[in-house]
């Protein structure tokens, strides 16, 4: 199954944070510890994808809540069965984890004049795992659209299509596009982090340490309403200019041999008010009041962990330091031993430049050790993940008015790593000339991950899964039809729905009623 997410989780935790883990002594390493202890969650849950959440924070627990904010691995309170024909609650089961919908084509000029039918088609062919075993994991979907122009002119438009994703999960997801006959070429765009945050489920005090992904159909509908977020999708990104200095580690040493785990740890003095620091490929901090000790594993070549150490310093810069070695990440006061050194560079420069080196150095490192999944970082162009990078500091890290606390501690791994895998709204943008008094055909076809809930997770409803479909949500198009079609749907079994299907009865395609906003579908595969 594709939690088989689970599988992209865990390949996206670095075997180095474990060993950390395991050295915890300190409070600076809250996280290691938590995550250690997640870690097993993430196994038997297979929520979200997990990591440090800088020197304090925690996982993602998340993709656990499935409609709640509690934390915990069980659902909420079953709901009652959807039943075929369109029984039981309105909207749907609520899944722990959600796919997102299928959103309907837009344009981004006004597409005054034009009018647009659609016909939604989910195949339920069963697909194979790598091995060639059966699997019955998603649906390949057709979104398919008649654009007609009454007019006595020729209309073109930039056609915009919507889908949720994330950039370590394009090569899956990413639409392919047809206009007329032909296959065409997209441009991509890409939307902000469509989550939230929430309180770790290991704190009482209200806090912002967990992503929260976004859990229903109507939490998109919040993020798209109002335009904003497809404005800010199509616009520039912020320009993070501002002056910084570097401090850069390179040509490291240590007695390996002896100490596998050996550290390096560079300690000063600070003013908060004056002095803010990111930092990248650091494993610890503790502090005291104006007091700050960094600290990392020395690369030994072996162990899978950045060789790139900065310290990025905004505002007044550092004053003396001491550099100092340690058996393991403990940095234990009388613990510590010699042969342990690097050099120190010191540079200045802008943020911008810092983030350019960062976002280029991690593609490079995630391409080498992604294996099948570095094809959709090459989907992912060095300007786009910078940017995305620079949003997600700017709304939610250091560089924001109010910074969640997942990311107070300025860990730029952390920032770097959840870009790639956060949930977002992506657009495929393409132009189409519709002619006077005609019609063309846009076609979009992608594998769609099904929403679900996790194995071992004590829920009802962890075999089924969920499909849901928006019918105006984010569109300017005015739409004259729209129908919903099924195919080789005698593998699955329709368990809920609002769409009036009766694949029983032989009825697998029906028009949707263009006033209601949202229709879902839930299935269970059959066996053999």
């Amino acid at each position: 199954m594709r939690a088989e997410r689970l599988f992209r989780v865990l390949g996206m935790v670095d075997p180095a944070l474990v060993e950390e883990a395991l050295a915890v002594r300190r409070r600076a390493w809250k996280a290691w510890a938590a995550m250690a202890a997640c870690l097993a969650l993430v196994i038997c849950a297979g929520f979200g994808w997990l990591v440090s959440g800088g020197f304090q924070g925690y996982g993602n627990a998340g993709g656990m809540s499935g409609g709640t904010s509690s934390g915990s691995c069980l659902p909420e309170e079953p709901a009652a069965d959807s039943g075929a024909g369109g029984a039981g609650i309105e909207e749907g089961l609520s899944f722990l984890s959600y796919a997102g919908p299928v959103f309907p084509l837009t344009t981004a000029e006004d597409p005054a004049g034009l009018t647009a039918e659609r016909t939604v088609t989910w195949d339920f062919t069963p697909g194979v795992y790598p091995d060639g075993e059966p699997r019955q994991w998603g649906a390949e979907v057709e979104d398919a659209y008649t654009l007609s122009n009454p007019t006595g002119e020729d209309i073109t438009v930039t056609a915009l299509y919507p889908f949720s994703g994330s950039f370590d999960s394009l090569l899956e997801t990413r639409p392919q596009v047809t206009v007329g006959a032909r296959e065409t070429e997209a441009a991509l765009y890409a939307g902000a982090y469509s989550g939230g945050f929430q309180s770790t489920f290991e704190e009482e005090a209200e806090n912002t340490f967990n992503l929260a992904p976004p859990e229903s159909w109507t939490a998109y509908k919040a993020l798209l309403e109002s335009g904003s977020y497809l404005h800010q999708a199509l616009g520039d990104g912020p320009a993070l200019d501002m002056p910084v200095t570097v401090y850069q580690f390179s040509d490291f040493a240590a007695p390996h041999e002896e100490y596998p785990a050996a550290t390096q740890a560079i300690a000063f003095d600070i003013d908060p008010e004056k002095t803010t620091i990111l930092t990248y490929g650091i494993n610890g901090m503790d502090w005291d009041e104006n007091f700050r000790r960094y600290s990392y594993f020395v690369p030994d070549g072996v162990r899978n962990e950045p060789d790139l150490k900065l310290l990025i310093v905004l505002g007044e810069d550092l004053g003396p330091y001491t550099l100092e070695g340690f058996p393991d990440g403990g940095c234990d006061r009388g613990e510590e031993i010699d042969g342990v050194s690097c050099t120190v560079t010191r540079r200045e420069t802008s943020m911008d430049a810092v983030l350019d080196q960062l976002c280029a150095y991690s593609r490079e490192r995630w391409a080498r050790t992604w294996g099948d999944r570095a094809g959709s970082l090459e989907l992912v162009s060095q300007e786009m993940y910078q940017r995305a990078v620079a949003e997600l500091l700017t709304q939610y890290g250091l560089f924001s008015a109010a910074p969640m606390d997942r990311y107070t501690d300025g860990r730029l791994d952390d920032i770097l790593q959840e870009t790639l895998s956060q949930d977002r709204v992506l657009y495929l943008g393409f132009p189409v000339t519709v002619p006077a008094g005609g019609e063309i055909q846009v076609t979009l076809e992608f594998w769609k991950e099904p929403s679900f809930d996790y194995a071992c997770s004590g829920s009802e409803n962890q075999d089924l899964q969920g499909y849901d479909l928006v019918t105006r949500l984010g569109s300017g198009l005015t739409f004259t039809r729209q129908r919903v079609v099924l195919e080789n749907e005698e593998h699955v079994e329709v368990t809920g729905q609002n769409l009036g299907l009766d694949p029983d009865e032989g009825i697998t395609s029906v028009d949707l009623d263009l006033e209601q906003e949202h229709y879902y579908l839930e299935i269970r595969p059959k066996e053999g």
